[in-house]
């Protein structure tokens, strides 16, 4: 989901160059994107080129919500700790 973070709701990326970004196999990724796509974050195209089969992934506006809420919710959990660590050491 991170790397799907970057692009704006509705653009695409395609599947070797988002393993690539994630660094992960084949096996793996298509797991994860299966269950973002049953989540709604994500919508998974097969098309073709020429006679080349793509899979295109694409971010939701969902999928985009919940990547920032998340992003936000863990920023107030450290922001917390990190003062609780600070009151610690007074």
């Amino acid at each position: 989901m991170v790397a799907l973070s970057v692009l704006p709701p509705g653009d695409q990326v395609t599947f070797p160059r988002l393993q690539d970004l994630v660094g992960m196999t084949p096996g793996n990724l298509s797991t994860h994107l299966h269950k973002l796509e049953d989540a709604s974050y994500i919508t998974i195209t097969k098309a073709y080129q020429g006679r080349t089969p793509v899979t295109y992934v694409t971010l939701t506006r969902a999928g985009r919500q919940a990547f920032e809420d998340y992003t936000a919710a863990l920023g107030e959990l450290l922001s917390a700790a990190n003062h609780e660590s600070v009151e610690e050491k007074l």
